[in-house]
């Protein structure tokens, strides 16, 4: 599929297919604590000096420190059990985030900007939610060419060539500081071919061995992150985690207090961003 390029007309439309995967697979999971993954060491000394702090679809795989965490969600499971840990979780897109301008110190979107049709959208809302410097660290998938079956059913809109990423970045104020490889999905073409066979058509029991066996797997083999200033060698990169700094505008002036009262308003402005 090539860069920049969305699903053909005979798919249902990306937002469908995300909603109806991650209802399902939220709607079997529980809660996995993000001490867990392999980006806590950099996320939890981030979220010590950052107060304001959002995650744009954790699902029920939330890397910031969930207690006093802003959490927004395209999937309606996924909230409850966010919020029983102390999480701030609202219904939403990252095309519409429910929050002012130069609200939050630290934004984090992991394996999302690359579901989005209108990516464009995605990073300009991103761009406006952070305050001046903040750090913003996002993950993409890299490489149209390595479009496979698996990303349409994971409700993927695109791949990312690494020039256009970077052209992205620059279009709208972020600057790259460090990257690292990253994600779980196997290298073994036959192990995604048999994934995306029994998502399709065993999804209730694929969701349980991935919930009971393949997730817990992933995480026990998890690699640390290997931190490059600027960008790494991406030739053989899979998966992209990039961290960025919110380049510097007109001072944002955003109180504490609007920014409680902005979460306390969360659950009706919710209703304005259900999809």
């Amino acid at each position: 599929m090539p860069s920049g390029s969305t699903q053909d007309a005979t798919r249902p439309a990306i937002a469908t297919v995300n909603r109806d995967f991650y209802d399902s697979l939220w709607s079997a999971s529980d809660v996995t604590l993000p001490q867990r993954f392999n980006t806590w060491p950099l996320l939890s000394a981030l979220a010590a000096s950052a107060p304001a702090r959002l995650e744009i679809g954790p699902g029920l795989r939330p890397r910031l420190p969930i207690a006093g965490t802003n959490f927004v969600e395209i999937s309606q499971p996924s909230l409850s059990p966010l919020r029983a840990r102390g999480g701030l979780a609202t219904l939403g897109e990252i095309t519409a985030l429910p929050f002012p301008d130069c609200s939050f110190d630290l934004v984090c979107a992991f394996d999302i900007v690359e579901h989005i049709e209108d990516d464009r959208q995605a990073f300009r809302e991103l761009r406006r939610v952070a305050k001046d410097d903040a750090t913003v660290i996002f993950s993409v998938p890299l490489h149209p060419a390595r479009w496979s079956a698996f990303d349409a059913l994971v409700g993927h809109a695109r791949r990312y060539d690494p020039d256009d990423l970077l052209a992205i970045l620059g279009e709208h104020a972020f600057v790259l500081e460090q990257s690292a490889a990253f994600g779980m999905q196997p290298r073994s073409g036959w192990l995604l071919d048999f994934a995306v066979w029994g998502l399709t058509h065993r999804r209730v029991q694929a969701m349980r061995w991935y919930n009971g066996l393949f997730l817990p797997l992933g995480l026990f083999l998890q690699k640390r992150l290997a931190w490059v200033s600027g960008l790494i060698d991406v030739s053989n990169v899979d998966e992209l985690l990039l961290v960025c700094r919110r380049g510097g505008r007109q001072k944002c002036k955003v109180s504490s207090e609007d920014l409680r009262n902005e979460s306390k308003e969360a659950p009706d402005m919710a209703k304005k961003y259900t999809v």
